[in-house]
């Protein structure tokens, strides 16, 4: 059943909250409800894929134990209509769920017990980029021989076809094109995609990284496009695309 939801203002954001226990539901839902969010929530993945509208959410919430339909699979579903941010939540010791939702799309998580503040941040982190990367005046496409990757069109061509990247996938190949041929480290990298500062654990970056590998036809053992500089970071070799 969903639960209530207020009407919202032309100032609110409007967030999807799929959670099924229903006391961190209303606790979440009535605090970001006071940060100016308008909260939609649902308690079932398969009713809230059935009932997803991409046109009526600018940012989801996802809880990856769930009834019907787990969140790795919601967020499957979800990624094949929608381009906005995606948050999983997840439990501290299961930190190959959170791994696996960033692989199927996700934009980023947060571990419970869930702190207010600091999902608050991290869903105005998201937002943020969102809305810079809309609005961000026209840059020209960047090249690197059979690569193309277009800022505006959010489209990548390897040899004429196209690559399907998530969000935060594009955003990072873009960032290490814009770099090409310099080392950019965890740190930078981690600033960069999700604006906080690197915790020295986090796989977000390397799981990210052997995606784009995998999808860009480098060779995952021996890296020659996106090189690991061990120590230091991941280098994007500019004359390895012929």
């Amino acid at each position: 059943m969903t639960m209530p939801n207020k009407e919202p203002t032309d100032a609110q954001l409007r967030l999807l909250l799929i959670e099924d226990d229903t006391r961190l539901a209303s606790l979440v839902r009535d605090y970001l409800q006071h940060e100016n969010f308008a909260v939609q929530v649902q308690h079932q993945g398969d009713v809230a894929v059935a009932e997803f509208d991409p046109a009526g959410v600018d940012i989801v919430v996802l809880d990856l134990m769930l009834p019907g339909m787990n969140g790795l699979q919601v967020c499957t579903h979800l990624r094949q209509r929608f381009t906005g941010p995606i948050l999983i939540l997840t439990a501290k010791s299961s930190d190959i769920d959170h791994v696996m939702g960033l692989e199927l799309g996700a934009d980023d998580f947060v571990t419970k017990p869930i702190e207010p503040p600091v999902l608050l941040a991290r869903l105005r982190a998201l937002l943020r980029r969102a809305k810079a990367s809309m609005s961000a005046p026209r840059e020209e496409v960047l090249r690197f021989g059979s690569l193309q990757l277009d800022p505006q069109s959010h489209q990548v061509l390897l040899a004429g076809e196209e690559v399907e990247l998530t969000t935060q996938e594009f955003a990072l190949l873009s960032l290490l094109m814009r770099h090409a041929g310099t080392v950019l480290s965890r740190d930078t990298i981690y600033q960069n995609l999700r604006g906080i500062d690197y915790d020295g654990l986090d796989r977000t970056v390397d799981v990210r990284i052997s995606r784009l590998r995998k999808k860009l036809q480098d060779n995952t053992e021996q890296p020659f496009r996106i090189r690991t500089i061990w120590g230091k970071g991941y280098l994007f070799v500019s004359n390895a695309w012929e």
